[in-house]
């Protein structure tokens, strides 16, 4: 009886609930969150903003699983090194803003660097002071190779993210998988009280995975990037009827033959294609359990050839 009693009380309050409230610190989401301090179940979907329906479906699903949905918007200067593109990430406040007021969310907190790094946050490694989270061994794969501090940003900021928020579950998605791994250790390592929960990708029509890079790329690339795609399902498909006699050479080859043109004509440098052991990240030569085929590609715009965008995506089998 006093389940149902609360269940109404809470099914009362959330059609009370009018607008969004927007946050900027750290005691006004501790403020909020503390009306809730209960059984009240809270979802939180971290962001960078310039939000697009992948970010949708991570709003969706807290929504249906939660009594209350937390969205961050910040620009995490820690996960850029010195020579990427902090300055020119895209930026679309009100635009985001009125996408999260029609998806219902409860609490937006949108920090300023200052907040989130008390004694500031200069992109050099070398000059930041303060603590730090390095999860070592999964950090070092894969986009770890290229930007070797980047996952030690993610880390962090997502951590301090869930001790301000403290939230039930926490929703991220699957074209960032390596970031999934690394956090889901660090969540289970460090003891930390919240469920992460990994969503599928979301896809255009033709199978370009959304990402708020793709804004960089003009229409005729982001057509040609739908390859990238392409070459990752040839790989899968192959991998999952062929499974006993696949060899990393053949899987290698099945998606060089889908991207070699467009390598051949410059719209695409391969960063990595990798096919990785799902829990240690760890590259495999038999395919006996799950796997995730990965790839980074440097993909040059073609209406400004100077614009290059690095563009990653993956599949698990």
């Amino acid at each position: 009886m006093n389940h149902h009693l609360s269940k109404k009380k809470t099914d009362s309050s959330r059609s009370r609930r009018i607008e969004m409230k927007v946050v900027h610190t750290i005691a006004e989401v501790r403020q909020w969150r503390a009306l809730f301090a209960g059984s009240a179940k809270i979802g939180f979907v971290p962001t960078m903003g310039c939000l697009h329906e992948g970010h949708a479906s991570l709003i969706k699903q807290s929504k249906q699983d939660n009594d209350f949905t937390v969205v961050s918007i910040f620009v995490n200067p820690s996960q850029f090194a010195p020579t990427e593109d902090l300055d020119q990430y895209p930026r679309t406040m009100d635009a985001d803003m009125t996408l999260l007021k029609s998806l219902g969310v409860d609490l937006l907190f949108a920090p300023t660097a200052k907040v989130m790094y008390p004694q500031g946050i200069p992109l050099d490694v070398e000059k930041q002071r303060g603590p730090f989270v390095s999860v070592l061994g999964v950090s070092e794969m894969l986009e770890g190779k290229t930007r070797p501090n980047f996952f030690r940003g993610v880390a962090t900021v997502v951590l301090k993210f869930l001790n301000i928020i403290t939230p039930t579950v926490a929703y991220f998605g699957q074209k960032d998988i390596q970031q999934f791994v690394v956090l889901n250790t660090m969540c289970n390592e460090l003891f930390v009280n919240t469920t992460l929960i990994m969503m599928p990708i979301v896809r255009g029509t033709e199978g370009l995975a959304l990402s708020s890079r793709n804004k960089y790329l003009c229409d005729e690339s982001l057509q040609i990037a739908n390859n990238l795609y392409r070459g990752l399902h040839a790989a899968e498909t192959m991998l999952t009827q062929q499974r006993a006699v696949c060899t990393r050479e053949s899987l290698l080859d099945t998606v060089q033959k889908i991207w070699q043109p467009f390598i051949d004509q410059g719209d695409f440098k391969v960063d990595y294609v990798s096919f990785a052991d799902w829990t240690t990240l760890e590259e495999v030569n038999k395919f006996d359990g799950k796997v995730i085929i990965s790839c980074a590609v440097y993909v040059k715009d073609r209406k400004d050839t100077t614009r290059v965008v690095r563009l990653i995506d993956n599949v698990v089998v």
